[in-house]
């Protein structure tokens, strides 16, 4: 692996910026995934489907596309609004094609100044597919980058895989390309190095745990179980920061938690959040930098 093994307790402190306890990254999901494809083997969707039933590739699947693009058309400009009321930034992913058909929704990060990742090229076009071909995953990113400079207006600076699925390659490619943090390993509570022959990436982990796709719909959480849960983690991870600096990640996916019905769990959780002192509301890119800059020996 590209990582050292380092179980918490041999670590040192870490002391996140003016003495914050805990660090949170509230991850907006804005993927974008084609209708059909030229190829009748089954289609994976982009992410769990609401119908579990898979189709051949070239037989558009209504049921699962239009709820997904319920989260395009009007559940993202739910949430964004509430995050943007809050003062919350947020991370947001982008597929290229989310970019290049849906520009509304990058734009409208832009302006607010919130952090923008690749996410792939198209959300159901895995890289796990050339595990065995660097030469295709490398096209598959580079093609992504360049149109993230297009539409975003600069370089990229980390990476996130469609459905995490990357291969033992990704890192290598990221960082020959000039990126600098990587989000696809959910090993850790707290960012820690990559080591590439083009130098380090600092890995700012994302989470299936905390992930609404896990809350509602794997574990079939209410909109109140999940306030719980949020407010739990938070509380635990606050907690443990008093000792070593914690990062909070929340995975958010806007035709998941875009809906009406699941605004009361966002804003109950915020308001809880938002009462402590100490807490580092930021983004990927800014943890990466400060991590790269104070930290670099901290777990290796």
């Amino acid at each position: 692996m590209h990582y050292p093994w380092s179980p918490l307790i041999k670590r040192k402190p870490l002391r996140w910026p003016d003495g914050k306890k805990l660090a949170v990254v509230i991850t907006m999901n804005c993927e974008y995934w084609d209708l059909v494809r030229d190829d009748p083997a089954p289609n994976y969707a982009g992410g769990p489907p609401m119908l579990p039933d898979m189709l051949p590739g070239n037989v558009a699947d209504f049921p699962n596309f239009t709820w997904r693009e319920y989260g395009q058309r009007v559940g993202v400009w739910r949430l964004f609004k509430l995050f943007h009321e809050a003062g919350v930034p947020l991370s947001c992913t982008m597929n290229a094609k989310t970019g290049l058909e849906r520009p509304e929704i990058i734009e409208y990060a832009l302006e607010r100044g919130w952090e923008i990742v690749p996410h792939n090229f198209e959300q159901g076009e895995l890289l796990t597919r050339y595990t065995f071909d660097i030469e295709k995953e490398r096209s598959v990113i580079d093609a992504t980058l360049q149109v993230y400079e297009k539409v975003v207006g600069r370089k990229a600076a980390g990476w996130l895989s469609s459905s995490l699925r990357g291969t033992p390659n990704t890192p290598d490619l990221l960082a020959e390309r000039g990126l600098k943090f990587f989000c696809d390993y959910m090993n850790d509570e707290q960012p820690y190095l990559i080591q590439t022959p083009s130098g380090p990436l600092v890995n700012v982990p994302y989470t299936i745990e905390v992930n609404d796709f896990t809350f509602f719909h794997r574990r079939a959480m209410n909109t109140w179980d999940a306030a719980r849960m949020l407010k739990d983690q938070f509380d635990e991870l606050y907690r443990d920061g008093a000792e070593s600096g914690r990062l909070m990640s929340v995975g958010l996916h806007p035709h998941v938690s875009g809906h009406p019905h699941r605004m009361p769990c966002f804003r109950e959780f915020l308001a809880h959040a938002k009462s402590h002192p100490d807490v580092w509301w930021t983004t990927r890119e800014e943890i990466a930098q400060w991590y790269l800059l104070n930290h670099q020996s901290h777990i290796s």
